[in-house]
């Protein structure tokens, strides 16, 4: 199955200047955020509640920048779970989202979001009560992303240059599904992720 890449976006950010680009990144993350993620949260909701929780953990611009950005594949893709294919099969929304972003951001934001799938298969290797706390979603879409990490996947994604960020943004984003949460609106994350563009 061919994967519908929605190049609007980075054909407006291409040659906008800084706050145009973040302009056009919130304006496509409102207007495409609406559906929903997972059991209780749209895709925005979701993106809030992880960079909220990068920010409440003193985490680094670069590392809310990827939490904030990290399912932005999912939104290009226009993946969402009323789409059958959105758990049935893996379209490597992080993959697709991290490329995307590649042209605009540093491979210390770019690299979270690369990562944050494998940092589940990951973490599921490394610790069984992880796996336990998934979300029904989460755990059905491990399956189709290649579950569990074999001890010979685990040490080559060991030696990925900014690995341990994405294991940080992979537990953010885990929790970040709390229906009903209040959360700082996206033009709060203005600043944060204007300083990080490339």
């Amino acid at each position: 199955m061919q994967n519908y890449v929605d190049g609007s976006l980075a054909q407006e950010m291409r040659s906008a200047t800084a706050e145009q680009k973040v302009d056009a990144l919130f304006n496509y993350m409102e207007e495409r955020g609406q559906s929903f993620y997972d059991e209780v949260v749209t895709q925005l909701e979701h993106a809030l509640q992880c960079a909220a929780l990068a920010r409440q953990n003193d985490a680094s611009p670069t590392l809310i920048t990827s939490a904030l950005l990290h399912d932005l594949g999912h939104f290009i893709l226009d993946e969402h779970n009323a789409d059958t294919a959105f758990l049935a099969m893996d379209l490597n929304h992080e993959e697709i989202g991290a490329e995307y972003l590649a042209p605009f951001f540093p491979e210390i934001v770019t690299t979270p979001i690369r990562l944050h799938v494998p940092a589940k298969r990951y973490l599921c290797a490394t610790d069984a009560a992880y796996h336990d706390g998934l979300s029904e979603a989460s755990k059905k879409s491990l399956i189709v992303q290649g579950g569990v990490m074999s001890g010979e996947e685990r040490e080559t994604f060991e030696q990925i240059p900014h690995f341990q960020d994405a294991l940080t943004l992979r537990q953010w984003d885990d929790l970040a599904k709390v229906k009903g949460l209040e959360m700082a609106e996206l033009e709060t994350y203005r600043n944060v992720v204007q300083q990080c563009l490339s």
